[in-house]
């Protein structure tokens, strides 16, 4: 009895040998292969270094896929998001497209019902862990992820000449009297005070919501977006009142600049400070300029003014696969640390190699672990598409005619319209 046990535990094993041998080894999953196409705006030096260092690790990781670069030129997606509403709205979706996270993605995209949920991948990848509560609540809607945020960048940067400032005996300003004494020490040696682009239409905009932080603070500031904090207080009176007397010290070529054509002020010592996102480090880097220092923006020590760059999927998008295989980048260590260094940003994830970055970076770092942190309306975290449009709209025309009462009125009937002010 026994051996024939035996006999039949050996039959058993060559039978399963058999059909091992015939079926052969277990496949390994098809490596992605064919076409990825990536939508965003980044041109400008320092941008597209850092989205070429994505693609270098993309490439590595992934080499059959070729990747269509899909860029369309201006700042903050000037002119990007109407290319992209087109297509969106036309059923022919990019793969994956750079959008700021926040009310940008949600209001704009995710409620429309345009794209996928990703919050499998979040759990696959550990990012649920890997990013801070903070950037998972702007990426959230209804219980699940929606983007994957690849940095975090910071608005309220004042920039310095830092020759200039030597040459002159100045210290970057702290407060707006202090600023407006910089400014006029640097306009009686022919330096213009303030330089500032504002060729497509967001500049000025992005300029005004760093003043508008460091007149009202942080809680104020964040309630003119949730709507305890009407657009008709005096301290906004006081912010425009502020900007206005800040443009009397710009260029005078401004309406025919860019945000990096009127950084150029700063490279060649024709101007003295400047107020851009932490982007302009990355620009800095790829004009090997090394001259610059920085400084939160007047009265908004203490304050973050963030926002994220993010990609997600769309639905309908044709390469599937490779987007999942795009995005699994983005949110790595290795993809994040790739990329921020280039690009001027710190990353979104907790566990960057902080050796990798310079010394802005490494100082936006520890403000943004300590700060309070406060939405961008420009950069699309603050405000719905549709009031950050018409919050920037109104600051363009206040550049223009510098009206404040005017202005004030249309600030505070964009916030009605978005049915957050009564």
């Amino acid at each position: 009895m026994k051996g024939f046990r035996f006999y039949g535990f050996v039959v058993a094993l060559v039978v399963l040998g058999m059909i091992a041998a015939a079926c052969g080894p277990t496949p390994p999953p098809a490596a992605p292969k064919g076409k990825l196409e990536i939508f965003s705006w980044w041109t400008a030096g320092g941008e597209a270094e850092g989205l070429n260092a994505l693609y270098d690790v993309y490439k590595k990781k992934y080499p059959g896929v070729e990747i269509i670069n899909a860029t369309v030129a201006g700042g903050a997606g000037a002119q990007a998001k109407a290319v992209l509403t087109t297509r969106m709205l036309g059923g022919d979706p990019p793969d994956s497209f750079q959008v700021h996270a926040g009310h940008e993605l949600i209001d704009t995209w995710v409620v429309a019902g345009k794209m996928e949920p990703l919050t499998s991948l979040y759990k696959s990848e550990g990012w649920d862990k890997a990013f801070p509560k903070g950037v998972l609540d702007i990426v959230s809607y209804k219980g699940d992820y929606w983007s994957v945020p690849v940095n975090i960048h910071r608005s309220n940067v004042l920039w310095f000449s830092k020759k200039v400032f030597t040459d002159n005996k100045l210290e970057p300003p702290k407060t707006f009297d202090d600023f407006f004494k910089v400014a006029d020490a640097l306009k009686a040696k022919g330096i213009v005070p303030l330089v500032m682009g504002t060729k497509d239409g967001w500049e000025a905009g992005h300029v005004f919501e760093d003043v508008l932080a460091g007149t009202l603070g942080a809680e104020a500031y964040n309630g003119l977006w949730t709507g305890k904090t009407a657009w008709t207080d005096p301290k906004v009176t006081e912010a425009l009142n502020n900007f206005k007397k800040m443009l009397a010290y710009i260029n005078t070529d401004h309406s025919a600049l860019t945000w990096d054509g009127a950084g150029q002020y700063l490279i060649d010592g024709k101007g003295g400070m400047m107020i851009m996102g932490d982007w302009t480090n990355g620009w800095f880097m790829s004009k090997n300029f090394t001259g610059y220092g920085w400084a939160p923006t007047p009265g908004a020590s203490g304050i973050f003014v963030a926002l994220s760059d993010s990609f997600g999927l769309p639905k309908g998008a044709k390469n599937r696969d490779n987007v999942i295989a795009w995005l699994k980048v983005l949110g790595s260590k290795e993809g994040q640390d790739a990329f921020n260094p280039k690009k001027g940003s710190i990353p979104a994830r907790v566990d960057p190699d902080k050796n990798l970055y310079n010394d802005y970076l490494k100082s936006a770092m520890v403000d943004w672990a300590k700060d309070a942190i406060v939405p961008s309306p420009i950069h699309g975290a603050a405000a719905s598409e549709g009031w950050a449009t018409a919050y920037k709209d109104a600051i363009a025309v206040f550049v223009a005619k510098q009206d404040v009462a005017a202005t004030q009125k249309a600030l505070q009937q964009a916030c009605v319209d978005a049915k957050v002010c009564k």
